[in-house]
């Protein structure tokens, strides 16, 4: 059921854990994030990245722009591969 993934050239990934409970265990902030986030993140994602952040001594908020900054990058990543896709069909 691939519906709502939309066209993108991000891979997709199976997941070994149930999402909602990886959901449920994440921070209240982090919840937060991912509930606004563009991409559909998985928690583990989310919170690797989150962890990395925290153990170098990143507040909550600092690690939750990090988020966000990898969130742009992935998002710029997609672009141009969807640009350089559609000028190669042109």
């Amino acid at each position: 059921m691939n519906h709502n993934l939309s066209q993108t050239s991000l891979p997709r990934k199976r997941r070994s854990v149930d999402p909602m409970d990886a959901f449920d265990e994440l921070p209240a902030p982090l919840r937060q994030w991912l509930a606004r986030a563009v991409l559909p993140w998985s928690p583990t994602s989310v919170r690797r990245i989150w962890s990395k952040s925290r153990a170098k001594g990143l507040s909550d908020e600092e690690a939750l722009r990090t988020l966000t900054h990898a969130e742009v990058r992935t998002l710029a990543r997609d672009w141009q591969s969807t640009v350089s896709k559609l000028n190669s069909n042109t």
